[in-house]
């Protein structure tokens, strides 16, 4: 009995630490201006379907005429000026032009080639080898080219056997001869096709 008389103070006693849960507030749990939008947005869209449904009746009851004329004419306030400014520098334009058209040219095409034709003469001067060294080469080349195939064709035609006396001494046949003339007569061409012009 003793300690039940011990233990009856605290029971009326009420809890320090506040566990209840926490309180709910209605703009946390619903986003009222959330809400809001969507409901203007609604009320747009309906409207505008609105509008739009009775536009189309009224063009299934009638002939559907059309509505959208503007008579509205364009006004400014300084058209006059920028007029002026635009026939001022339109004249000026045109007295231009017609300076430029009547000015006479200062160059001419005979002097352009007066003047190359007297630059290449220098260039000719001062040239190790002629302009057309490169095509005065080839030609030369061809030349010794067809010489020495004639020389080797009339060879083979008047071709002889050579005697073993003629093979000992080591004199060559006229014709042999006359094979290596082309050779000479190339070397002569092509040296005085590489002499320079002083």
């Amino acid at each position: 009995s003793s300690g039940i008389n011990a233990e009856w103070p605290l029971r009326p006693g009420k809890p320090v630490v506040d566990t209840r849960s926490p309180a709910t507030y209605v703009h946390l749990q619903y986003k009222l201006k959330k809400v809001q939008l969507e409901e203007e947005r609604h009320a747009t869209i309906d409207r505008d379907n609105r509008i739009l449904l009775e536009k189309m009746s009224s063009i299934m009851r009638t002939r559907g005429r059309v509505d959208n004329w503007n008579d509205y004419q364009p006004k400014s306030l300084n058209k006059n000026k920028r007029t002026r400014e635009l026939i001022r520098v339109t004249l000026e334009n045109q007295k231009i032009l017609a300076r430029l058209q009547a000015k006479k040219p200062q160059y001419t095409a005979k002097k352009w080639d007066d003047e190359w034709s007297e630059t290449k003469r220098h260039m000719n001067y001062i040239r190790k080898y002629p302009e057309n060294w490169y095509q005065l080469t080839q030609m030369e080349r061809q030349k010794s080219r067809t010489s020495r195939a004639t020389s080797k064709a009339s060879t083979r035609q008047g071709t002889k056997p050579k005697s073993a006396k003629s093979m000992k001494s080591g004199k060559s046949s006229p014709e042999k001869v006359k094979s290596e003339s082309p050779k000479k007569e190339k070397s002569t061409d092509c040296d005085s096709a590489l002499i320079p012009l002083l």
